[in-house]
């Protein structure tokens, strides 16, 4: 009896040491990932439409987003990773109920440039600038 007592006590073990390992490999992944949006954290990400509006997306390192879009709007709410993109789930003005994945360059620095489509996949120029830049005169200026 004592056995069996021993090794249903290993595998409890192997098994609470496999799960810390996959749970500290997942910690140190997303750290990894972080590392590389971490440029966008002060900056902004510059969405440039074909009709050469802007919207601009201020990402911060709790996990939550503001952006104003190419009419002027602002919205805000939460970005998340998964895998090479980064996605954003808006909460304001209203909770939208999808999320928007964008890719984000795996060397992430100001001033690079990349491409990708909006929601609707009308096809945008991203880019990462210095600084919070806010819009000057008006709507998608």
């Amino acid at each position: 009896m004592r056995t069996r007592k021993n090794a249903g006590t290993a595998r409890l073990l192997a098994r609470v040491a496999l799960g810390g390992w996959v749970a500290f490999s997942a910690l140190n992944a997303q750290a990894a990932d972080l590392r590389d949006v971490a440029a966008a954290f002060g900056n902004t990400v510059l969405a440039t439409y074909p009709d050469g509006k802007h919207q601009r997306i201020w990402l911060s390192p709790d996990g939550s987003y503001e952006a104003v879009g190419r009419r002027g709007k602002p919205s805000s709410g939460k970005w998340s990773l998964k895998g090479e993109k980064v996605c954003l789930k808006q909460s304001r003005p209203f909770p939208a109920p999808i999320s928007y994945c964008t890719h984000f360059p795996d060397q992430g620095d100001i001033g690079v440039t990349w491409t990708g489509k909006d929601l609707a996949g009308v096809p945008i120029e991203l880019r990462l600038v210095k600084g919070i830049q806010k819009p000057r005169n008006g709507a998608g200026s």
